[in-house]
């Protein structure tokens, strides 16, 4: 499982709220909402997220083994 817990720890300390990535950063509502409850983004949202954030695929999000296979 991907989980975007580590998202809201770096936005916290970028100094960034959800407000803005809407409000400046075109970021859809929808999307925040996807990352919140940890469903699927496409990659292209996480590298705007890095670029926004000025940060590394692994400062927003992880792999959390579970028994999703093939």
């Amino acid at each position: 499982m991907i989980k975007y817990d580590k998202l809201w720890q770096t936005m916290a300390k970028k100094g960034i709220t959800e407000y803005s990535l809407y409000t400046h950063h075109n970021m859809s509502r929808g999307q925040l909402f996807r990352l919140r409850r940890n469903m699927n983004v496409e990659v292209n949202t996480i590298d705007k997220l890095c670029n926004i954030l000025e940060c590394d695929v692994s400062d927003v999000m992880e792999h959390v083994p579970d028994d999703n296979v093939f």
